[in-house]
């Protein structure tokens, strides 16, 4: 039985989180929703300033449902914002690796029918 070291491990996860086509044009969708809510506020005079911070929080929502309900759970609908913020990095990276793995597995069976060879798939060559 082959085992790997943990900084392997680490290394392949971070791969298919950040260092792919999808998962970078995820992170740079939400980093800039990100950059654009945070500064909205300095130039908006508007009681409706904040609301802006939706959008970050809807391009993550899968994951930050999840992060939104804890917030609710655990401060009585007082989240403070660290924690919301947070909340969206964190939901953004844990689907830039699930958007990164469906990747590696879509590429990897088209590349299991192109020059690689069948890998003991039937085909009508078989």
């Amino acid at each position: 039985m082959k085992t790997t070291s943990p900084i392997r491990t680490l290394t392949r996860l971070t791969r298919l989180a950040v260092a792919n086509r999808v998962s970078a044009v995820y992170l740079t969708l939400v980093g800039g929703a990100m950059a654009i809510a945070a500064a909205a506020p300095l130039f908006a005079t508007g009681p409706d300033a904040s609301l802006i911070w939706v959008w970050p929080a809807l391009f993550t929502f899968p994951a930050f449902g999840f992060v939104a309900w804890l917030g609710e759970a655990g401060w009585a609908g007082d989240t403070p914002t660290w924690f919301l913020i947070g909340g969206i990095v964190l939901s953004a990276l844990v689907q830039s690796l699930a958007l990164g793995a469906v990747w590696r597995t879509l590429r990897g069976r088209r590349g299991s029918r192109g020059s690689r060879g069948s890998r003991g798939h039937l085909t009508p060559a078989n």
